[in-house]
């Protein structure tokens, strides 16, 4: 399905499940939150930076987002940060981008947009970091799933494999993300929904935040959870319950729409 995080992996899955690979290597974000029955992500490496940037066009003067003129032009192929966006700027105007970053950044070059909108680690990963102008902060958007997190994916059943990888897990990034992939299978539904979502342990304590939006940014559904690290995916379970009771189940029907479909995030 054009536009499905799925379209990343469903090959893969299948040179797993065939055995012609041993190991795929994912950015988590991009994993769905059900794996194939036979495939288990075997290690979480350790998050870096999880916020989203802001890349401003280089013939623009405008480098920051609070300082784009009124009806300036962003490009994002993300319902997440389109919702956001339009929260904090409800005047921008949002185009939709697709493409792997170094196409998202050529057509920001050749384009009358402002700007563009993308993960940092995704950036700093392709050697564009000096691309970015702005690092937005988490009270403005809040990430997907598993964002600035490595998933290293492989067959449930070879356990040699799964003792290989634990060197590589990181422990705080598995807690935290695997919070928030519970909440995020909460609200999916089987579609995609603009979903907002940040798990850390601070001080012993695992906290996680969690948004929801209509696509115009008018109507938001946030909600906190914290609790011992070792509860986050029961933690994530019941915030995402909790956002469809207080909101975010009338919010989540006007969205059901088979046709509504975004980029897999980049």
């Amino acid at each position: 399905k054009i536009g499905s995080k799925g379209l990343f992996t469903k090959e893969i899955d299948r040179a797993l499940l065939d055995g012609r690979v041993d190991l795929a290597v994912h950015s988590l974000k991009d994993l769905p939150t059900i794996l194939p029955e036979g495939l288990a992500v075997g290690a979480v490496t350790g998050r870096e930076d999880v916020r989203d940037v802001f890349i401003a066009h280089p013939g623009k003067p405008a480098k920051r987002i609070d300082d784009l003129p009124a009806g300036a032009t962003i490009a994002t192929g993300s319902l997440r940060r389109r919702c956001q966006l339009l929260r904090w700027r409800p005047d921008l105007r949002i185009v939709d981008l697709r493409g792997n970053l170094g196409t998202r950044l050529e057509k920001l070059d050749l384009s009358d947009w402002h700007g563009i909108i993308l993960a940092k680690a995704g950036v700093v990963r392709f050697g564009a970091g000096e691309r970015i102008s702005e690092t937005v902060s988490l009270e403005r958007i809040l990430p997907a799933a598993g964002q600035g997190a490595l998933a290293i994916e492989v067959r449930d059943h070879d356990g040699d494999f799964m003792n290989l990888l634990k060197p590589l897990n990181s422990e705080a990034s598995r807690i935290a993300t695997d919070g928030e992939r519970a909440l995020l299978r909460v609200l999916e539904g089987g579609c995609q929904v603009p979903v907002g979502v940040y798990g850390r342990i601070e001080r012993n304590v695992f906290f996680l935040d969690a948004v929801i939006g209509s696509l115009d940014g008018r109507t938001l559904v946030r909600g906190q959870e914290h609790g011992p690290p070792s509860q986050s995916v029961a933690l994530g379970i019941r915030l995402g319950k909790t956002i469809l009771e207080t909101g975010g189940k009338e919010l989540l029907e006007t969205m059901r729409n088979p046709n509504l479909q975004q980029a897999p995030e980049v």
